[in-house]
């Protein structure tokens, strides 16, 4: 089997800029909004939006954007969402409401859709040896995590430096380096065989995945009513509709059949539940260093570092221990890991801040696992043509859940701080922000029933989550059981990188036969033992 060289392990150095920027994009605000907050003075719906509309709008068009790579090359839709997202985060750096910031982060997240599934596809086509496969996509998956835990830090910092539109102009240097880069790191791959993108296919897929989202924002705001109803219900018929036209055509804008490997569809749950209570979990915890402990923006960003490390070693190291040791097997010993993680966060009062970040160190732990080894068996499944496809909805799940995870965890906390916090002025009985804003107009006592309050939501939000990781971890035992080790793969016969000095050669998989499984998990079939 071809080994990768020297040039392929630089270009995985390019594509792990865009994919830190992206994971920065996602939790950068979670520090910076109380500045933000008191400059654009965004409400409490407005808030959310700004938080959410980044990751709602990639999960929307990650399949549109996953597919269009697959049809024009990946490397070339790589280079216009880089220009994109940095023209965008402009935008956003110096909206002067919190409407145009609301705006310039869909816009992001659409910008950002084309990133997300190029450099996982690019980095499949890059590297066809299924163990150093493993480990580029442990890279990869690092380097998001890592920008996600980089996020409270770096938001902090620019914070007391600059102002909060700071944040946002860190992408500039990673565009100027990336698309210089591109050419010469990067091959192009298209699928020769692909046809015309399917307009309507593209319409349908919006229609069923932006009305569920809203529905569930929608619900977890305002509780269950006939517009949520509806909402979901147009959701799944849009989706319906929209997987019996894919059956139909020749060149369907998602191959619905991916789904008919157990593999691929297990780990797709596992991402997603994982990622819920990720994505939910860190918004409060950095919310309870700065709120409830007193923390700086800086000093609580810098307590988020130990579990950026646990992220890391179980990024980089479980795609080595899968070699010996079942995919499944390490996917739920980590998750079950995080539960105990949970665990102390449900159990954690005010002034515990050391229990709370060791747990969370946990959470991360199992997310380490589960974005190097579920991204893996995702795009592993999937044919090298369809491979840009694949890594959309490996993506799509993961923003889906951390937009999910803010939005159902976040209200959860609002319902029981609602509830649990009385006493206090209009302005302060929403949230804990409010209320440290009104400060000086409440007595002591009551400003420490609002922290105990929130401490209180954080514990019923970390046990629910909790639940929901114990349920992953035992899909990740049982569904995944059958996965062998990454070293029992069998070799195919890798697509032909195109490379600048290769233009006008044959390049990508030709023909039917020639559209062969890429390197993915290889499964046992059950014997009657079983």
């Amino acid at each position: 089997m071809t080994k990768a060289t020297g040039r392929q392990w630089a270009g995985l150095g390019l594509l792990a800029l865009p994919t830190v920027l992206l994971g920065l994009d996602v939790t950068v605000l979670y520090l910076v909004m109380p500045s933000m907050a008191a400059e654009l003075t965004p409400s409490s719906t407005q808030t959310l939006w700004i938080m959410d509309a980044y990751g709602f709008f990639i999960a929307g068009f990650l399949i549109t954007m996953g597919t269009l790579g697959d049809r024009i090359g990946r490397r070339r839709l790589l280079m216009i969402g880089m220009t994109a997202f940095a023209a965008v985060s402009v935008l956003a750096a110096f909206a002067p409401s919190a409407e145009l910031l609301i705006l310039a982060r869909a816009l992001l997240g659409v910008a950002g859709a084309t990133l997300m599934p190029s450099t996982l596809s690019l980095i499949s086509n890059m590297f066809p040896d299924v163990r150093q496969r493993a480990v580029a996509i442990g890279v990869w998956a690092t380097m998001f995590a890592l920008g996600m835990a980089a996020g409270p830090v770096v938001g902090g910092v620019l914070v007391e430096r600059f102002w909060w539109g700071a944040a946002f102009l860190l992408a500039l240097p990673v565009a100027v380096v990336v698309l210089a880069g591109a050419r010469v790191l990067l091959p192009e791959y298209a699928d020769p065989e692909a046809g015309r993108l399917d307009l309507v296919s593209v319409v349908l897929s919006l229609a069923a995945i932006l009305p569920v989202i809203y529905a569930v924002k929608d619900m977890a705001a305002h509780g269950p009513g006939v517009r949520t109803a509806l909402l979901l219900v147009a959701g799944s018929v849009a989706g319906v509709v929209f997987a019996r036209r894919q059956r139909r055509l020749a060149s369907p804008l998602l191959d619905v059949t991916l789904f008919t490997n157990r593999a691929f569809a297990a780990a797709s749950a596992i991402l997603l539940v994982g990622l819920v209570g990720v994505g939910g979990s860190m918004y409060l915890v950095t919310q309870f260093l700065q709120l409830v402990e007193g923390l700086s923006p800086a000093a609580a960003g810098l307590w988020m570092g130990p579990p950026a490390l646990a992220m890391f070693a179980a990024a980089v190291g479980t795609p080595f221990i899968a070699r010996r040791v079942r995919p499944g097997l390490v996917m739920g010993v980590t998750l079950a890991l995080s539960v105990v993680g949970y665990a102390l966060s449900a159990t954690a009062g005010v002034g515990d801040a050391v229990p709370v970040v060791v747990g969370f160190a946990l959470v991360y732990l199992g997310l380490g696992a589960i974005a190097a080894l579920g991204t893996d068996m995702v795009v592993g499944a999937a044919p090298a043509s369809k491979s840009g496809s694949a890594a959309a909805v490996s993506e799509m799940v993961q923003e889906l859940g951390i937009a999910v995870g803010v939005a159902l965890l976040g209200s959860l906390v609002t319902v029981v701080y609602r509830t649990q916090a009385p006493g206090l002025p209009p302005e302060g009985a929403d949230s804990l922000s409010g209320a440290l804003a009104v400060a000086d107009r409440v007595a002591p006592e009551t400003l420490a029933a609002a922290k105990e309050a929130f401490t209180t939501g954080v514990n019923a939000a970390s046990l629910v989550a909790g639940v929901a990781i114990a349920a992953a971890a035992v899909l990740s035992l049982t569904a995944l059981r059958h996965v062998r080790p990454l070293g029992h793969v069998e070799p195919v016969e890798p697509a032909r990188l195109d490379y600048p000095e290769n233009h006008g050669r044959e390049h990508g998989r030709r023909g039917r036969h020639g559209d062969r499984r890429a390197q993915g998990p290889r499964v046992e079939t059950p014997s009657r033992d079983h």
